[in-house]
């Protein structure tokens, strides 16, 4: 995942481009109200005074994601994400001592029933639901018994009621980060239940919300063909990194992974040294970092995860899919890109600012004011930056045009980056919006916790925030012809289509079927 700068600040702070020596500036007088340090336990925590209002925001950044799951167990980070709101030992319960003796029971007949299920669709292709119903009632009776110990929603219910607002995670392919805003004053109530959560958490209701989970994919990706697509896109574009696995997990899986499962994920990712904290608001590092300390130090040591084995061997023919659907006609095509940390990031960022940043960009005034075949283009940076990834063209024909009409436009912008140097306005315009996108989120203390505790988790400093306008304003009209012609190459090129049914053929198709039967 990319750096996020904000998007949703005022714009009056624009004005503040005037100051060339922004980034010094802001370094600077960031540096004099940041306190970051490294408890003995590998975490980090990350503190930034911002006494404007009483109030402050934090971010916990988790290095766990999609790309941390193995086939059978795809879809669990999210999973986890999820059952870090059931709550702990302490909340959520009327009687742990019962209700852990009640889990457990729980696990034991889910790990017998789903044994007998495997072992049966393995010798038949279908389970025989008869044997297996006897399995399933005594795992069902065990999940109802133990969901006689639950207070529901009880974590979320605390925070509301002491002033907690946007209580919020998320998780994609490279991360899962958690984040809300509390009242000055209840800076301790959150030190705990926010440590408390990753010290001692509950499978509760896992198989519930796993269906809640299961239900979140059909909505997202089953039942819509923009989904379909993008998964399919992706696993056509990653054949061996996981990259290529849909965040919410291949349907089977989602139907067979188990809460031990989901524990011996959170030992195994969500260890102290794999975790950045954030918070930014009205906080005294000084007198903060005890009391924090104090509750994040009791999280275990443990060792950092190992690095990913599985790369991405080099594409070598152009790959493509055509999804035909009762849909809006869709184009992507995709190239594989090297990482965040490439030299070379930047240049990237470039592209996309150039291809997609508002009106001015090429292929808006392109494919949409221009040419009018299109109603939407974009490019950009996709699904990870962690690892390797895809630098996408995306575009929504317009009404009677076809997927494919987007192609050749594409390609024509492609060729033209490929062989003409941008002009001097363009490039700076470039360079200025980094700069005000940058300027506007600082404004915000949520938006600025999420930044900061990105650049700390991502490079290990902070600062790499501000360095990447540097960056930024050093990529030339020579980098970018280089990096186009190195990167968009057919033999690099994967492509996914939806291609519009005619509703009148489908009915036509189907008329004659029953006409034949």
């Amino acid at each position: 995942m990319k750096i996020c700068r904000s998007r949703f600040l005022p714009a009056i702070l624009a004005v503040m481009l005037c100051a060339l020596a922004v980034r010094a500036q802001d370094v600077a007088s960031f540096e004099k109200r940041i306190t970051v340090k490294k408890l003995p336990n590998g975490l980090t925590l990350l503190i930034m005074e911002r006494p404007e209002a009483p109030v402050f925001s934090f971010y916990t950044y988790v290095s766990a994601g999609s790309a941390q799951e193995v086939s059978g167990i795809t879809g669990l980070a999210h999973m986890f994400e999820h059952m870090a709101f059931k709550g702990t030992d302490k909340i959520g319960t009327t009687n742990y001592p019962a209700e852990k003796a009640a889990l457990a029971k729980v696990e034991k007949t889910y790990s017998e029933y789903l044994a007998a299920r495997l072992q049966l669709s393995e010798k038949s292709g279908v389970p025989d639901e008869a044997k297996l119903a006897p399995l399933e009632k005594a795992w069902k009776d065990a999940i109802d018994e133990a969901d006689k110990y639950i207070v529901p929603e009880q974590y979320s219910e605390i925070i509301e009621r002491e002033g907690g607002v946007g209580l919020n995670a998320s998780t994609s392919w490279d991360n899962t980060d958690y984040f809300c805003s509390f009242p000055q004053n209840r800076l301790e109530l959150w030190a705990y239940l926010e440590s408390e959560r990753f010290l001692h958490p509950v499978m509760r209701e896992f198989y519930k919300e796993r269906d809640v989970v299961y239900e979140e994919r059909r909505m997202r990706t089953d039942s819509s063909a923009q989904g379909r697509l993008i998964e399919q896109f992706l696993g056509a574009a990653f054949i061996a990194h996981p990259y290529g696995h849909p965040v919410l997990g291949w349907p089977s899986d989602l139907r067979a992974f188990s809460a031990t499962d989901a524990i011996n994920f959170f030992h195994k990712y969500y260890v102290p040294a794999n975790m950045v904290v954030t918070i930014v608001g009205d906080v005294n590092a000084a007198t903060a970092l005890p009391m924090l300390e104090k509750y994040f130090g009791r999280l275990p040591a443990s060792p950092t995860p190992e690095p990913l084995r599985t790369h991405e061997p080099e594409q070598k023919a152009l790959r493509e899919i055509v999804l035909r659907e009762q849909s809006q006609p869709v184009y992507v095509e995709g190239y594989h890109r090297p990482d965040i940390y490439s030299p070379d990031d930047a240049v990237y960022d470039v592209l996309s600012d150039l291809l997609s940043k508002g009106r001015t960009s090429r292929l808006y005034r392109s494919l949409v004011r221009d040419k009018q075949i299109a109603i939407a283009a974009e490019g950009g940076s996709f699904p990870g930056g962690k690892y390797p990834n895809l630098f996408y063209f995306f575009a929504l024909p317009a009404a009677g045009h076809s997927a494919t009409d987007m192609a050749a436009p594409i390609h024509d912008e492609i060729e033209k980056l490929k062989t003409t140097d941008v002009s001097d306005e363009e490039l700076q315009s470039v360079k200025t919006r980094a700069k005000a996108d940058l300027i506007r989120g600082l404004a915000d203390n949520s938006g600025l916790a999420q930044q900061l505790g990105q650049s700390q988790s991502l490079y290990g400093d902070w600062r790499e925030l501000f360095r990447q306008i540097d960056h930024i304003d050093k990529v030339s009209k020579e980098d970018i012809r280089r990096v186009a012609k190195t990167t968009f190459s057919q033999e690099n090129r994967t492509v996914a289509t939806i291609e519009t049914k005619d509703t009148k053929d489908t009915k036509k198709a189907a008329a004659a079927g029953e006409g034949n039967q």
